[in-house]
């Protein structure tokens, strides 16, 4: 016994979304618990998937069709995919049927997610797909302060290729504000509140690095300046060791550095370094509260006239 699942997915140029791909799986997951084996008709740009292209797929070959999760309507380009399989038992699941069901109805089993019928929960609810890291990545822009040694686009290329290289959700996050930002954060507080939700960061801005310790968020941090410079002097001061240098950083040291910082193990070690930190930082607030007059009243005496 064999099916055939599609969906948007189906068909190219559709407006395939995260929750079609999920349903389509949960369905997959149901078909072998009845004992079917399947293929799914996939098109571009899910072609490099497992799957079959139904244009070309012989109707013979399977028992039956389910069409799974969306907005289901009389017309191109699913009448020419139901013609196709028309010696074919047709399933409907998790579809929202666009015209009333004695109007048009396809299917020898529908069990739809809305129609004029009935309404059911969202198959995507079903869902197990595990979830992947979210990596804010929080690049710096060339900064001509540094001349030569200034080396942004190296290392801001091996993050890339980090990301490109790993499953995970990666967001971009602007800590600009003047003389504005890139993704539409307006306030200090929108970047932290930002920063605090990642799993891990990714960053060649000091700032990026302080934000996140300070949120008990690892950071694997890139000084982008030749020999080092501000990150790497931050990153020694903080005691964090997830900093490399950009003339010396490779691939592979990235790849072991990401690992480690999804772990429970270096979000406690972010924790710890910013605790260190508040507690240097409080010293040097009292520092400042106590010189504080006596250098406002050196500075006084030290111009004639004033008083």
């Amino acid at each position: 016994m064999k099916a055939l699942v599609a969906g948007w997915f189906s068909f190219q140029g559709m407006g395939t979304t995260a929750g079609d791909l999920m349903v389509r799986d949960v369905v997959c997951d149901w078909l072998e618990a009845a004992g079917f084996t399947y293929d799914v008709a996939i098109a571009s740009p899910f072609a490099h998937e497992r799957g079959v292209d139904w244009r070309g797929a012989t109707p013979g070959d399977y028992a039956c069709v389910v069409f799974v999760c969306g907005p289901l309507g009389n017309g191109p380009p699913v009448t020419k995919f139901f013609t196709h399989f028309r010696n074919c038992a047709k399933i409907g699941l998790d579809l929202t049927m666009l015209q009333k069901l004695g109007e048009w109805n396809p299917f020898a089993l529908l069990i739809e997610r809305d129609s004029d019928r009935a309404a059911n929960p969202d198959l995507a609810l079903a869902s197990v797909a595990p979830k992947v890291p979210v990596v804010g990545v929080i690049l710096a822009h060339p900064q001509k302060e540094y001349r030569e040694a200034g080396q942004h686009a190296a290392a801001n290329a091996a993050f890339h290729r980090l990301t490109g290289a790993r499953r995970c959700s990666v967001l971009y996050i602007d800590t600009c504000l003047d003389p504005w930002n890139q993704y539409g954060l307006r306030t200090p507080a929108e970047i932290e509140s930002l920063i605090a939700k990642m799993d891990v960061v990714l960053t060649t801005r000091l700032h990026g690095l302080v934000l996140s310790l300070k949120n008990h968020v690892p950071a694997i941090v890139i000084d982008p300046v030749k020999g080092g410079a501000k990150l790497t002097r931050q990153s020694q001061v903080l005691g964090w060791p997830y900093i490399f240098e950009v003339d010396t950083v490779t691939d592979e040291a990235l790849t072991i550095a990401f690992d480690d910082c999804v772990s429970g193990q270096a979000r406690a070690a972010a924790r710890s370094s910013a605790e260190n930190a508040v507690v240097a930082i409080a010293k040097i607030r009292e520092r400042f509260i106590a010189e504080l007059p006596r250098v406002v009243r050196q500075h006084d005496q030290s111009w004639p006239g004033l008083s």
